[in-house]
């Protein structure tokens, strides 16, 4: 067994959760053979799955769907399948490799790595998450501003959702599983809104089942692409599920217990993302039926988003533009959560810091408001800035998936670490695939990027520099992975 603190979020697991394993009296028999199936027992395993989910929900995501859509019509609904089941698979490993070891990523990158390279990880997450906040407390202040016709300001809608997390963190003190309901209401607010959108705009079905069969892709719609698997792989939710499978204690004197815990947190995990894959589907849709072929088309982001669905589809009984905000808060307000999760779990593995939640939800909400405050307040009257400065986030986000994809792979195929658990040669082969294909699109957007932007011969001396030192620190990552899966233990 392991202490409390090492459950995250769970400080009095066995008053919320129930110890799987042990129970009745039972005595651990060290079988190998996983009990058989329980709809009761996947319902207790049922929650850190659906938290996951909240990252392929986030604002960020939902601005990629609708440009996908306005851009390049049903098209690319066939990638926005395949790489919802990417990122299954990248999560899948994490919630592995948390349940196998007792530990979430960003301790065994602590434990692991060179003292030098483990704080590297770090500052690397931390930027991400950083990036990746920053959008979602945006998208929730968008949100507000809409619903309150414009009183609140940006600024205040960023405060606001600053506070309310602090609101909503307080249910974790009461019981997980009132968290996890409340996640659970949070993606049900989503999914009815955007179904209601879906109603009321009515996209082709047949378009649609062809967009999701076909592969199709061109040089035109070839940005969309890279931004629809770039949104849906995000480097903070790596680490955050790692974790997250630890609030329900599992009995490790039986490996039986462990391959049940990894089955039921599979199946709860596939159960999810298909959620989120049909509640992408509704927004690509909507935008496609919508804005596809217009000359607005290249112009729609978060904050317009809303007023031309409603310029396009007028009023009705309940308005487009109030319903599409509703979702829009939804996604911003579990997303802001679960950063701040995945803030605490970060900064407290990397660093091996033992304070109190409060304390730790405090430090990382102010890493990420601090910096969007100041986002709001520069750009709130300007719809382009905001949308250049998605874009340099979202370069920015994308940067970062290397540090997070290459120690899950490196730690989850370890065999003194994982032990039976370890994953096999073919596994490890299709994962370092999709890792590589994952970097490789991701590379894209940031050369693409860095080639519009780079101006003058300091600016492009200084880019030279950083992709130097960038390629050299993942190189060293994939190095060190071979090096322990071949000759063991390595720490230089």
């Amino acid at each position: 067994m392991y202490s409390d603190h090492q459950h995250g979020l769970l400080d009095h697991p066995t008053e919320n959760v129930r110890i799987i394993g042990v129970e009745d009296g039972s005595h651990a028999d060290h079988s190998n053979t996983p009990p058989s199936f329980s709809w009761r027992k996947l319902w207790r395993f049922t929650g850190p799955g659906f938290l996951m989910s909240i990252a392929f929900l986030d604002p960020g995501n939902l601005e990629g769907d609708l440009q996908a859509g306005a851009n390049a019509g049903y098209s690319l609904l066939w990638l926005l399948l395949w790489a919802t089941a990417v990122g299954l698979l990248v999560q899948l490993l994490s919630a592995r490799l948390g349940v196998a070891t007792g530990r979430h990523l960003a301790e065994l990158c602590r434990e692991e790595y060179p003292i030098w390279a483990a704080k590297l990880l770090w500052v690397m997450a931390e930027l991400a998450l950083i990036g990746a906040d920053i959008q979602e407390v945006i998208g929730s202040a968008i949100a507000l501003k809409i619903l309150t016709k414009g009183f609140l300001p940006l600024w205040a809608g960023v405060l606001i959702t600053a506070i309310d997390c602090f609101i909503f963190l307080l249910l974790e003190n009461y019981n997980v599983r009132k968290l996890e309901a409340l996640f659970a209401f949070l993606i049900a607010v989503m999914a009815v809104s955007f179904a209601w959108m879906f109603a009321e705009t009515k996209p082709n079905a047949k378009e649609l089942l062809v967009g999701i069969m076909v592969p199709k892709l061109s040089s035109k719609t070839l940005q969309q692409a890279v931004g629809v698997v770039g949104c849906l792989v995000t480097p903070h939710n790596v680490f955050l599920h790692s974790a997250l499978v630890q609030s329900r204690e599992i009995d490790f004197r039986e490996t039986g217990r462990v391959y049940e815990a990894i089955r039921y947190y599979s199946i709860e995990s596939t159960v999810a993302l298909a959620i989120t894959f049909v509640i992408n589907l509704f927004v690509t849709t909507v935008f496609a039926k919508a804005f596809f072929g217009t000359a607005i088309a290249d112009t729609i982001g978060l904050r317009n988003a809303g007023h031309f669905l409603e310029e396009r589809f007028g009023g009705g009984l309940v308005p487009i533009l109030y319903i599409w905000a509703v979702g829009l808060l939804a996604a911003g307000q579990s997303s802001t959560i679960t950063g701040t999760y995945a803030g605490q779990f970060i900064m407290g593995g990397f660093l091996d810091l033992r304070l109190k939640k409060w304390a730790r939800a405090l430090i990382t909400r102010s890493c990420a408001i601090l910096p969007t405050l100041i986002v709001a307040l520069i750009f709130d009257s300007s719809d382009d800035s905001l949308d250049v400065l998605n874009e340099w986030l979202n370069v920015l986000m994308s940067m970062q998936y290397p540090f997070a994809l290459i120690p899950l792979l490196c730690l989850v195929a370890k065999e003194d670490l994982m032990g039976v658990f370890a994953i096999g040669p073919v596994l490890k082969k299709i994962s370092w695939l999709v890792a590589a294909l994952l970097i490789a699109i991701n590379s894209y957007l940031l050369q693409q990027f860095l080639v519009e932007e780079a101006n003058g011969v300091a600016f492009t001396s200084m880019i030279f520099v950083f992709a130097i030192a960038y390629v050299s620190f993942v190189a060293y990552l994939i190095w060190w992975g071979v090096t322990v899966s071949t000759f063991g233990f390595v720490k230089l």
